[in-house]
């Protein structure tokens, strides 16, 4: 716990005076311009991948980076999704996946959840992205036809689907490596971003 707090004293002290006019003007102003859907892995930063300030992004964080299917049972990933779109008016939205995923690899690996039930269950929502990956136990495939998979679930969301109808929102499906920090846009044939 102290490096936390040591972290804030750090923050209040010199990273908050340093950006006290931008904070001033998200005090009153919440415009972020890209939803960054990403996994919980404390290894993946969103922040610090895209090289973005507070308020650019509004972020959601899932194990596996998993989306559900819209359904009319309200839950806080749907939720999010559509204040983001519908309210904030984010003109992007990125599905991230990543190397090493706990999640992808559980699956691909076939490893026994019962100890994790909610887990187990969680994981369901990457069905689909199992059914797409070519062979058996290829945790790299797995990942990227999960961020696909994933994509096509957040298109179901009927505030997505509205926006996309309406191209007031670009989609866009992203691999982070974390041994070499390349990201890689599935959407743009398999690209690496620029590094």
């Amino acid at each position: 716990m102290q490096i936390l707090t040591d972290g804030i004293d750090h923050f209040q002290k010199d990273v908050f005076p340093a950006k006290a006019e931008l904070f001033a003007h998200l005090a009153d102003h919440h415009a972020p311009h890209t939803l960054f859907i990403g996994c919980s892995d404390a290894r993946v930063v969103p922040e610090l991948i895209t090289g973005t300030e507070p308020g650019d992004l509004f972020v959601i964080r899932t194990a596996g980076n998993l989306v559900p299917a819209f359904t009319p049972e309200a839950d806080g990933v749907a939720a999010s999704i559509e204040y983001a779109v519908a309210t904030l008016g984010v003109r992007d939205i990125i599905i991230c996946g990543h190397s090493a995923c706990g999640a992808m690899t559980a699956l691909a690996q076939g490893q026994d959840l019962s100890g994790a039930p909610a887990v187990a269950k969680w994981l369901r929502h990457a069905d689909a992205s199992q059914a797409r990956t070519t062979t058996a136990g290829d945790v790299p495939d797995l990942v990227n036809q999960n961020v696909l998979a994933q994509l096509a679930d957040l298109a179901t969301h009927p505030s997505v689907a509205q926006a996309l109808a309406e191209r007031k929102i670009t989609l866009h499906s992203w691999v982070f490596d974390i041994r070499t920090g390349r990201v890689t846009d599935l959407t743009e044939a398999s690209a690496p971003l620029p590094a």
